[in-house]
């Protein structure tokens, strides 16, 4: 059985990604990685719709870590594609529910598959062989917990009832992320129900036929999971229709 995921590398090291085995490559960022250098860098290598997104957040440390989150990502894919990192054709796979082209960001042609999230001052980046997702958030309050638990899959909700308040936040937030990280994986997001799928919230992942779930270390306060599919999609890889470069709105 392959190892669960360890902490996750720099966003920015140098060292090519190992792919062999069925764990994804996560990679790590903070708002401090955005230098003065790659800063600059911003302008020439992020497309426009991701400059404008990067924009729209009011506080200087969200905006930092989206720009050093897409900007990692962008620096990672290029470095194992060959190609210039503001040159990553990136697309939208169509939406499961309703096959317009707004579901999971990709690669055109898919010789890699890729999520990110971001919270706070943190990012993380997953890249993968065969679709993937990522989620990190932090902690919540007991209240974020009561009102939130109650969306989950009957299985989960019963089981948070039966624990003591004390655990319930943390496992509360293993299950949630868990659970976007495969609704990232399979395309949907949010707009499927978060009661459908059962992920678990003991410290092991719940079973999901096809796919792969693990927990990923992410420091006091935190959670993070990743969903990786086992096996390729049928057909190798696909090339939907969708604007080169500049649509990704990956998170």
């Amino acid at each position: 059985m392959t190892p669960s995921p360890a902490m996750p590398a720099p966003g920015f090291g140098d060292e090519p990604m190992d792919f062999s085995g069925d764990t994804p490559r996560l990679l790590s960022v903070r708002a401090a990685d955005l230098t003065y250098e790659r800063e600059r860098a911003v302008p020439s290598v992020l497309s426009r719709e991701e400059l404008r997104r990067a924009a729209a957040f009011r506080g200087r440390r969200d905006r930092d870590t989206y720009l050093v989150t897409h900007l990692a990502l962008r620096m990672a894919l290029a470095r194992e594609l060959g190609m210039p990192p503001a040159e990553v054709p990136f697309i939208r796979h169509p939406c499961p529910g309703c096959g317009e082209p707004h579901g999971r960001p990709g690669v055109e042609g898919d010789p890699l598959h890729f999520s990110l999230s971001h919270c706070a001052d943190r990012g993380l980046i997953a890249v993968a062989r065969t679709p993937v997702g990522v989620d990190l958030e932090r902690t919540p309050d007991p209240a974020v917990v009561r009102r939130l638990s109650r969306l989950l899959h009957p299985a989960e909700h019963a089981e948070l009832a039966l624990l003591p308040e004390a655990e319930r936040a943390g496992a509360f937030l293993r299950a949630w992320c868990r659970k976007e990280a495969y609704l990232k994986a399979i395309g949907t997001g949010l707009s499927r129900s978060t009661a459908l799928d059962h992920v678990g919230t003991g410290k092991v992942p719940a079973h999901l036929p096809g796919w792969r779930l693990d927990d990923v270390p992410a420091g006091g306060g935190y959670a993070a999971a990743v969903a990786v599919r086992l096996h390729p999609l049928p057909g190798g890889p696909r090339r939907p229709a969708a604007e080169r470069g500049g649509g990704m709105a990956a998170a």
